[in-house]
């Protein structure tokens, strides 16, 4: 199954691989941006990956070379976060480096080729799904024991402080956990997380992750605005996330917030309330096998996170607001059926769609024409969560 990895491996190396690592991209379920203020989500790791083929070194150093890429050299001697390396590939290697030394484990040197079909950009979180990769192979190359909620909490520790990103941690735990999993991160360092039993495809229905033609690469200070305005919304009840504020002191005491923080903020933090709310009535449908009931959840989260979240168009967008306009079209193709809603981070990349599976075709026909051939990806969910895939028999 891997054979090609493996060639191409010792083309670039010059030696052979001793193992294959894989870890899946992830859909969002439920709970839109809601993890970084320690709420609820419902999330599925897809069967799409990023997978390595790895072997160890005597270099001291961790190299990855990504397929289409330059070649990352970070040497285990350097680890502190360097500024200018922030937004890159070798800032990520680095931090996970870091944070492994930091939990006391020798990070291991090793060599390593990656390929991935969780494409840049694509809100599957291609970068979560690299996090736990290396996250992988250092717990298993230094046998460190961590779990995969753990080696989940170091990728989002390097996205964060290295690679200067404010994400939160659904993205890393549902691609290191695998399955479609309900999280609450009500305490962060210790996340609960609960598996769901759920087949889609026994509703009749098929999971649909439909690319909007524009990429996140040029939106962090998008995404960071909602972190900001919501830190806004929090310090006025001084607290850091708005899990740790009740919701009925937020309601007596909005007009203090509106003039504190502003509206916008007080719209976000009002869909944060409400998402967190949907999670848990989702996975109440879900387990009651209320599937109807679950696409109005859908359907409610994608309004929500539209009027309210504001992560559809980004700010000052006229000409060019790809994700409202794919929303649109497939509302318009599902004809009353189904869901969808905006998937991720927002802003750009992808949104998301259940779709009755007599209307798939023709469905994903009407997506391809318009938004182009192969943008309407339909997905399973993969049990595995990030794992060693394969030990190469010469090792």
């Amino acid at each position: 199954m891997y054979e090609s990895l493996k060639k191409r491996f010792t083309d670039q190396f010059g030696t052979k691989p001793g193992f294959v690592f894989s870890a899946p991209g992830r859909t969002e379920i439920g709970g839109n941006h809601t993890d970084h203020q320690h709420g609820c989500v419902l999330a599925g790791a897809v069967n799409l990956d990023t997978v390595a083929a790895v072997a160890r070194s005597e270099r001291g150093a961790i190299r990855v070379l990504s397929e289409g890429y330059p070649l990352c050299e970070v040497s285990l001697s350097e680890l502190e976060a360097v500024p200018a390396e922030a937004g890159t590939t070798k800032a990520l290697v680095r931090g996970i480096a870091a944070r492994f030394a930091a939990l006391g484990h020798s990070p291991m040197a090793f060599d390593a080729y990656v390929t991935s079909t969780v494409l840049p950009g694509s809100g599957l979180s291609s970068s979560a799904a690299f996090e736990v990769l290396i996250g992988v192979i250092l717990n298993h190359l230094g046998s460190c024991g961590l779990t995969a909620p753990e080696i989940a909490q170091v990728g989002q520790y390097a996205e964060n402080v290295y690679f200067g990103k404010p994400c939160g941690l659904m993205d890393q735990t549902a691609s290191a956990v695998g399955n479609i999993i309900g999280i609450d991160f009500a305490d962060p360092a210790h996340p609960k997380i609960q598996p769901v039993a759920f087949d889609f495809a026994s509703c009749g229905y098929s999971l649909c992750i439909i690319d909007s033609g524009a990429s996140h690469s040029d939106l962090t200070d998008c995404y960071a605005a909602i972190t900001n305005e919501l830190k806004a919304v929090c310090r006025v009840f001084g607290k850091e996330a708005l899990r740790d504020v009740p919701e009925d002191e937020f309601y007596a005491r909005l007009g203090e917030v509106r003039q504190a923080a502003g509206d916008r903020a007080v719209l976000r933090a009002i869909h944060v309330y409400e998402d967190n709310k949907r999670v848990r009535l989702q996975l109440r449908a879900l387990e009651n096998d209320n599937f109807p009931a679950f696409l109005e959840y859908v359907k409610e989260s994608g309004d929500s996170s539209w009027m309210y979240l504001q992560n559809v168009i980004p700010e000052g967008r006229t000409a060019r607001q790809e994700v409202a306009f794919a929303l649109a079209l497939a509302k318009h193709l599902l004809g009353g059926h189904g869901a969808c809603r905006v998937h991720g981070g927002g802003f750009a990349g992808t949104i998301q769609a259940f779709v009755p599976n007599e209307q798939l075709e023709e469905f994903r026909g009407g997506i391809e024409a318009v938004l182009g051939e192969g943008s309407c990806h339909v997905l399973s969910i993969r049990p595995e969560g990030g794992i060693l895939a394969e030990v190469c028999s010469h090792d």
